[in-house]
């Protein structure tokens, strides 16, 4: 039976994966989902010295504790960075991880350094900074009002009720989450990984194919043979907009399918 460890991204909690869980478990996978220190109903836990190590440990200790001999991490867009460092520890624990609308971690990188070094737009760079600086007590990103949400990223197909719990349950982000960087053995290298792109985001795999074509070095890792690429119709929470089709896509991808990019 394969297993999913379903990892949120930043402000959400476990609950965010509840209905691909039930899903998956209707089709006969066992499902996790993970909430990550400070975030959903372990806010409380939350405090300065809260950062991306501590929420690898989170994951670390959930495959530890599994009775499942390997699992599937899946991320959606900031647990990506957890999930990779927690796959970089135990390597032999992780049959595959699965990144979905979420950003491609990189040693030595935190998620402010990377959207500083790679983001083209000015006005997110200013955005993501401003947040950082504007912080509660220096340490706590305050969590996105509905307003937010709409603007930061596609909420296509996310019904009302949903993004009123989404709003409602989303928590604020520990600061060393974000600019803690992510340091990795390379254990995890050549993994095997598949990205879900939600099209409703303006990503597809047609963009990825470009980005292979310029020849930066960075990119070259997305067309090694484990690697996979999925597309969805949908917006940047398909978990909530989409369900049905993303538990779908994450049996497939668990099962080796998938489009390849190639050089």
């Amino acid at each position: 039976m394969t297993t999913y460890v379903l990892v949120p991204g930043g402000h959400m909690g476990g609950w965010l994966w509840r209905d691909v869980a039930e899903r998956l478990r209707e089709r006969g996978a066992g499902a996790c989902a993970a909430t990550l220190t400070g975030l959903g109903d372990r806010r409380h836990l939350a405090s300065p010295e809260t950062d991306l190590e501590t929420h690898i440990e989170d994951l670390v200790q959930l495959i530890d504790h599994s009775d499942a001999p390997e699992v599937v991490l899946v991320a959606h867009c900031y647990g990506s960075f957890p999930a990779l460092g927690a796959a970089d520890r135990r390597p032999e624990r992780v049959s595959r991880i699965v990144y979905v609308s979420a950003p491609l971690p990189m040693e030595g990188y935190s998620v402010h350094g990377l959207v500083r070094e790679f983001e083209p737009d000015p006005v997110v760079r200013d955005g993501w900074r401003q947040r950082a600086e504007q912080a509660e007590d220096g340490w706590r990103i305050p969590p996105p009002s509905l307003d937010d949400v709409q603007a930061w990223n596609s909420v296509a197909g996310v019904p009302v009720d949903a993004l009123t719990r989404l709003v409602r349950l989303a928590a604020p982000q520990p600061l060393g989450t974000l600019t803690r960087p992510l340091r990795l053995s390379g254990a995890a290298a050549h993994l095997p990984t598949s990205g879900v792109f939600c099209t409703g985001t303006g990503m597809n795999i047609a963009m990825v194919e470009s980005l292979v074509r310029s020849g930066e070095p960075r990119f070259r890792v997305l067309t090694e043979p484990h690697v996979t690429f999925f597309e969805l119709d949908t917006g940047h929470w398909p978990m909530l907009s989409a369900p049905d089709a993303l538990a779908g896509v994450l049996l497939r991808a668990a099962a080796g399918e998938g489009q390849r990019v190639t050089a």
